[in-house]
C-alpha cells in the first residue's frame, strides 16, 4: 500500500494488483482493513477505526483508491461519485491499437453475475446499462499501445469490456480475450489519476498513481 494523499477526511492509496478493496467471499484481507490498521497505529486510535469505501477497483487492476475517514466525507463523496463529479483517468496497455488515435466509446453493457463478466452491445438491450468512455493514444512500444482513458460512467468491468469489444483487449486480461496472461496475475490497467473538489475543504485535489514496478510499464515513465 502506498499513500498518495491524506488529510483529516480522506485518504487516497495506490493499490497493487491482486489486492481486493473490500472483503469478499475469498476471505483475503482487503485493502480497507490494511488502511484501517495504518490509521489506528499512526494516530494511536482506540477502538474501531471508521473508514468508508467510496468505490472499488477490480482485483487485477493497479492504482488509486479513494477512502473516506469521516462520515461527512463519505456521504459527500458517495454523492460526488454518483453525479460524476470525480474525474477518473486510467492507463491501459493493449496489444492491438484502436482504430483511431482518439475517440469515444458508447455501449450498453449486460452483466453476467455467474461468469463475473460483462458483455457490450452497440444498442440498448434488456437489462443493459449505458457505458461511455473517452480514450486517446499517448504512447507505444514495439508491441504495445498505451491508452489514456477518461471514464464517464462506472459500470462493471467497463474499460475491460469496451476495449475488448473494439478488438483491443487489455494485456493480460484473459477474461476479455487477451492472448496470454501476465506472469503476476495482473492485467495492464492502471487507475492513474483522480481529480475532484475536496468534499469538506472545497480545495481542488489531484492525485496520481505511480507506475507499476514492471519493465514494460516503466518504459512509459
Amino acid at each position: 500500500m502506498q499513500i498518495v494523499y491524506e488529510d483529516n477526511h480522506i485518504i487516497i492509496v495506490s493499490k497493487h494488483s491482486g489486492e481486493i478493496v473490500q472483503a469478499d467471499k475469498t476471505g483475503d484481507e482487503p485493502l480497507s482493513e490494511t488502511v484501517k490498521a495504518y490509521i489506528k497505529e499512526k494516530y494511536n486510535k482506540p477502538g474501531n477505526v471508521f473508514l468508508g469505501v467510496v468505490h472499488r477497483l477490480d482485483r487485477p487492476v493497479w492504482g488509486l483508491v479513494v477512502f473516506a475517514k469521516t462520515s461527512k466525507a463519505l456521504s459527500r463523496l458517495n454523492e460526488m461519485f454518483r453525479l460524476g463529479e470525480v474525474r477518473k483517468t486510467y492507463w491501459a496497455l493493449v496489444q492491438t491499437p484502436p482504430p483511431t488515435e482518439e475517440g469515444t466509446l458508447t455501449n450498453w453493457l449486460v452483466r453476467n453475475e455467474q461468469q463475473n463478466k460483462s458483455y457490450a452491445h452497440d444498442k440498448e438491450v434488456p437489462g443493459s446499462k449505458k457505458a461511455i468512455l473517452n480514450y486517446r493514444v499517448i504512447g507505444s512500444s514495439e508491441r504495445y499501445t498505451l491508452l489514456e482513458i477518461e471514464l464517464l460512467t462506472g459500470r462493471h468491468h467497463q474499460i475491460r469490456c469496451q476495449l475488448a469489444h473494439i478488438g483491443c483487449p487489455i494485456k493480460g486480461d484473459l477474461k476479455y480475450g487477451a492472448r496470454r496472461n501476465n506472469p503476476d496475475g495482473s492485467i495492464s490497467l492502471l487507475s492513474r489519476k483522480v481529480d475532484f473538489v475536496h468534499p469538506v475543504s472545497k480545495i481542488d485535489i489531484t492525485a496520481t498513481a505511480p507506475l507499476p514496478d514492471d519493465n514494460l510499464w516503466q518504459t512509459f515513465k
